[in-house]
């Protein structure tokens, strides 16, 4: 799978989530690097949204504000999530595509077990109809 990384900022997380990500046999296009919030959340949005890449990873202090950003890009839904069962239930009912994740509270480890959850889970095709009532 493609992913598309960004980040608000340099951190040792960043590096880590990029690591873990080929190490799962992911390809990774880091398309924001230190670029302020709403820039990051956008130019990862616009790559999922726009078929350059298949999910995205973006991050910022609190992971807020990039998923604000991000969702502002038509087609995207991203979800801040702070362990494996809300990446999982991301995935399952919402089919989010973008994950956020936030560089205060994130540890290593939490993110590798995020980034199994949300990249290990499909969509349920039964939830199609409620996903539909976003566009109204």
């Amino acid at each position: 799978m493609r992913i598309a990384l960004g980040s608000d900022e340099a951190a040792p997380l960043v590096d880590e989530v990029g690591l873990r990500l080929k190490e799962m046999g992911h390809e990774v296009v880091v398309v924001a690097d230190g670029q302020p919030w709403p820039d990051a959340g956008r130019r990862v949005g616009e790559a999922v949204a726009g078929g350059e890449a298949d999910r995205g990873v973006v991050c910022c202090w609190t992971g807020t504000g990039v998923t604000i950003a991000a969702n502002k890009v038509a087609g995207v839904r991203a979800a801040l999530c702070t362990d494996a069962e809300t990446a999982r239930g991301a995935r399952r009912w919402n089919d989010a595509n973008v994950v956020a994740l936030g560089l205060r509270l994130t540890s290593a480890a939490v993110a590798g077990e995020v980034l199994a959850a949300f990249l290990g889970t499909d969509a349920d095709p039964g939830e199609a109809e409620t996903l539909g009532r976003l566009a109204r």
